[in-house]
């Protein structure tokens, strides 16, 4: 074959690849928009990626590297700062949206969107937990359930157990020598919840409930693909073990009510055996077991790594802590002689302390996003939401832009110095009728566990993976090899 004829095949080859690649990059885009029928003009920029992996694989890459945030500023880089884009993520075709007015209408308008979650995390979280149903059921379950987990009763309640059981950690951490922090702070966060749900204190159960929810959480953002070797498949055989643990436990608590109808715990789980609608229906076992699931899941993982993460941060700034331990010093110091322990007013005093939450919340933004489903054809900004695609409410654009936080890679708690973010610049625990309904209990426990910390406590990294605080953008999934030491 002489020179000639091979530049002709290379030129060949190499044409017939880009013209290939332009076709598979407009695939989603033919078969997802051509749906609309003419209507797609409206819709956001942006691009549906490649067929059936969408725009994942650059997401996945971009949470590979040392900064998450790529995949959102390339977005942004390529199409400029409106705050609205159209993507294909989680097997979807979806509507990014990054502006606090845009995060705002999706998540306060229930006429025209509902849950969107992806099947995994419907899967294994529960088809009947809050991920999953109706606005009327939900507002129901709700309703239900806030009182006991953050009413002010409730909360005043749970401070002394929540403060045995800190002490108790930390003193048992401080003689331990080196110890996982996360691992730590979860059981901590894990035993507390079950007691509010459960009144279960059994160190055998919590334990395999704890390692169960742990391979859950692995799988809860995977694809749902059921094959062994896939992280799905070992979730699905966690929540398969987890309702089964749950379902003893009910058909155990309804057994012992038969034979003593006074022999009643007075937990959640109480509640939600007895409760009944308007009509006299009361909730199904799977019902009851889904919004356990749900609970007891949410109730410690956030919990747990928010509270290792304030702790890293406080230690790592010298200036930050003993501001917040003077705080806490000063709130003992006045505490009248006759009493012991912390009290809920006591708690609601720590001004700067809750700046110090606020802004780890902010920084660490655990729940990058939620998702929705436009239930109609719905115009936010100018822009198409087409009926039946999901709408990704990226909280983390939004905790990290500089107009709204400035410098906002820097853990600052002064920043909340007078300072109230407007509607749709803060949200840790999301916002409308969706708003986490256990929030106040959350920042309970992480107040009270940073108080003795403050106070009494000291935390001696040891391994590199406690540095990580210092990168620009954490990874709340990293454990933490570090001595916990008392001091005087």
């Amino acid at each position: 074959m002489g020179l000639a004829s091979s530049w002709v095949l290379y030129t060949a080859i190499f044409a017939g690849a880009l013209a290939l690649r332009w076709v598979l990059l407009r695939v989603n885009k033919w078969v997802y928009e051509g749906r609309l029928k003419g209507k797609s003009y409206h819709l956001p920029p942006g691009d549906l990626g490649w067929p059936l992996i969408g725009n994942m694989w650059t997401f996945l890459r971009a949470f590979k590297t040392k900064n998450p945030d790529s995949f959102i500023s390339n977005i942004v880089e390529r199409y400029g700062k409106g705050g609205i884009y159209k993507t294909f993520m989680f097997g979807n075709p979806s509507i990014l949206v990054t502006s606090p007015e845009g995060c705002r209408k999706v998540l306060t308008d229930d006429d025209n969107f509902k849950p969107g979650w992806p099947t995994s995390t419907e899967e294994l979280i529960g088809k009947k937990s809050f991920v999953s149903i109706s606005y009327e059921e939900h507002k129901r379950l709700r309703r239900l359930t806030s009182a006991p987990v953050n009413g002010h009763e409730a909360l005043s309640l749970y401070i002394p157990y929540i403060e045995k059981n800190v002490i108790s950690d930390l003193e048992k951490w401080s003689k331990m020598g080196n110890i996982e922090f996360l691992t730590g702070v979860r059981k901590l966060t894990f035993k507390i919840i079950m007691y509010i749900f459960l009144s279960a204190e059994s160190g055998d159960v919590m334990e395999a409930l704890e390692k169960e929810y742990t391979i859950l959480n692995y799988g809860v953002r995977a694809l749902a693909i059921n094959i062994p070797g896939f992280a799905f498949h070992k979730a699905f055989k966690a929540r398969k073990n987890l309702v089964a643990t749950l379902q003893a436990t009910v058909d155990e608590r309804r057994q012992r009510e038969r034979e003593n109808s006074s022999a009643r715990e007075k937990d959640m789980l109480d509640a939600l055996l007895h409760v009944e609608d308007e009509n006299g229906r009361k909730l199904t076992d799977e019902e009851i077991i889904d919004l356990l699931i749900m609970y007891l899941n949410a109730g410690h993982e956030s919990s747990g790594h928010v509270t290792m993460w304030a702790t890293l941060l406080l230690q790592g700034h010298p200036e930050i802590f003993q501001r917040a331990k003077a705080e806490q010093e000063e709130i003992v110091k006045n505490r009248p002689p006759t009493q012991k322990g912390l009290t809920l007013r006591e708690v609601r005093k720590m001004e700067y302390l809750s700046q110090v939450i606020d802004e780890t919340l902010r920084w660490l933004t655990f729940s990058l996003m939620v998702f929705r489903e436009a239930k109609a054809d719905v115009n936010i900004g100018g822009y198409l939401f087409p009926k039946g695609w999901k709408v990704l409410v990226w909280f983390r654009a939004v905790h990290y832009d500089p107009e709204i936080y400035p410098n906002p890679e820097v853990f600052n708690p002064s920043r909340w110095d007078n300072f109230t973010p407007k509607a749709g610049t803060f949200l840790p625990f999301g916002a409308g009728s969706r708003l986490c309904p256990g929030n106040d209990l959350a920042k309970l426990e992480i107040s009270i566990f940073l108080h003795y910390f403050l106070l009494n406590y000291r935390l001696e990294r040891v391994n590199p993976g406690c540095e990580l605080m210092y990168l620009p953008h954490p990874r709340p999934v990293d454990n933490c090899l570090a001595r916990v030491r008392k001091v005087a």
